[in-house]
Order: C-alpha cells, then sequence, then structure tokens
C-alpha cells in the first residue's frame, strides 16, 4: 500500500496483482462449469454489464430465449457507468459488455465486436410543439434539451448535431444518463433528447414518447460487444452470445 492525498490505497504493483488474481478465479470457475458439464450437470453463469440501450431490450430478450433453453446458468445483468462496467470487465466481474462501443485500441486486453448502427432521433413528448413542421436550427435552439453525461458517445453527436446545424448548444441543459429520469422529464416538459427509437420502442408504442428523424442526417452509433481478448466462452455461454446476435437480428427486422 501507499499513502496518497486521499488516503491509503494500493500500489500500480498491488492493483495490477489483483486484476491477474480476479482474471485467475474467473478462469478457475469457467473451468468448474466445463467439468459440471462434462458431467452432464450444466452450471456456471454468466455477468452481462449493459449500457443504456442494452438493457431496454435487447439484453433482456436475449437473456430471456437463453434461460429458457439453459435454465441452470445463472445470468446477471448489471447496469452502471461505462467506465465502471469496463473494470468489472477487466477484472473478471462482468464476461460481457453490451452497449456502444468506445473503440478502446490503447486496450490491448479486449476487443469489440460491433452488433449493428443504431440511428439516432430527436425524442419528445406527444404534442409538443416540435412534433410537426420543420426541425430546424431555430426550431431546436428555442427548446430546453436533455444531454447525455460528457464522457459517453452519444454526447458526441449531441453536440456534433449542433455544430453540424451552426449553432452552439443550448444553455438549458439537464445532464441525465438514466433512460427512466428522462422519460419523466420529457413526458413532463417541452424538452428534448437525441435518442434511438430502439431506447424507446415500449414508451412510443404505449404513446408516451415520440420521435423524429435526425435533423442533419442519418447519423448512428456502433452497438456491440466488449469482451477480453483472452476470454475463451463455455459452451453455455456461447449460446448466450449467439442469443445476443439473434436478439439483435430481431431488432433490425
Amino acid at each position: 500500500f501507499e499513502s496518497t492525498i486521499h488516503g491509503v490505497r494500493p500500489t500500480k504493483r498491488a492493483e495490477l496483482l489483483a486484476l491477474k488474481a480476479g482474471l485467475a478465479f474467473a478462469e478457475l470457475r469457467q473451468a468448474a462449469a466445463e467439468i459440471a458439464r462434462a458431467k452432464g450437470h450444466e452450471k456456471g453463469g454468466t455477468v452481462i454489464g449493459a449500457m443504456p440501450l442494452a438493457r431496454t431490450h435487447l439484453a433482456p430478450a436475449a437473456v430471456a430465449a437463453f434461460s429458457a433453453a439453459h435454465p441452470h446458468h445463472r445470468v446477471s445483468i448489471v447496469d452502471g457507468a461505462y467506465e465502471d462496467l469496463l473494470i468489472a470487465l477487466r477484472r473478471g466481474q462482468a464476461d460481457i459488455l453490451v452497449g456502444a462501443l468506445r473503440e478502446n485500441s490503447a486496450m490491448k486486453d479486449i476487443f469489440e465486436e460491433p452488433l449493428f448502427d443504431d440511428l439516432l432521433s430527436v425524442v419528445m413528448r406527444p404534442g409538443h410543439p416540435a412534433e410537426k413542421g420543420a426541425l430546424d436550427r431555430d426550431v431546436l435552439t428555442s427548446f430546453p434539451w436533455i444531454a447525455p453525461r460528457a464522457t459517453s458517445p452519444l454526447r458526441v453527436h449531441f453536440d456534433a448535431m449542433f455544430a453540424a446545424l451552426e449553432s452552439p448548444a443550448p444553455e438549458d441543459v439537464i445532464e441525465c444518463n438514466s433512460l427512466s429520469a428522462a422519460r419523466v422529464l420529457l413526458i413532463n416538459s417541452d424538452r428534448l433528447m437525441l435518442l434511438s427509437d430502439e431506447q424507446i420502442r415500449y414508451e412510443k408504442a404505449a404513446n408516451m414518447l415520440v420521435s423524429r428523424p435526425h435533423p442533419v442526417s442519418n447519423v448512428a452509433r456502433t452497438i456491440g460487444l466488449t469482451m477480453r481478448r483472452n476470454w475463451r466462452p463455455t459452451a453455455a455461454q456461447a449460446a448466450l452470445l449467439a442469443a445476443l446476435l439473434h436478439s439483435e437480428v430481431g431488432l433490425r427486422s
């Protein structure tokens, strides 16, 4: 350990040891699951780190389909900030991350597998003044907004939209990465938000929210899987990965 201005914390070598130890224990759990399967007793588990879009439908739909065929394989869906989920993945505390890709080329121990491109829309409440008519710069800058937090890929698209419109971003902005909180804000105000239709599929079906196409062009972010580079899934985990892929195909059909 070492003393810092923030208190006592592990040294960098100790943190690296903890990282490697966590991965070693994760591999032992994988081995136990494979041995049990060889004996005819399926067991084991998978932890999925789900980012905002993935946890609205993609991950739950895949897990529901998978669990029907593999009832003895334990699946946990956890959410949180991307940075926290990435730490859990690298430590062996999570097996797969599902959501918007970050292109972390500097991290050699992880890799990203794209699933699909997710088109973005401007979301609002039904009956909003901007629901009909031109969705131009004057309209978009005359209403308050809900914006993603600064470190998210969606924030890059938010800022790029106003840059393309040659307009500064609105000053009346609430930063929010929680869809449940954003839903309440959108329904009860004239705020706008840049989201994908996939994230609000149930709200649109219930006529709680509506959306309009991106005002600049067909703008999309890449949704995919993030995994450890040297991770070798068990047979059950491979089936879960296939279920995630099948669920993605269902989204696009």
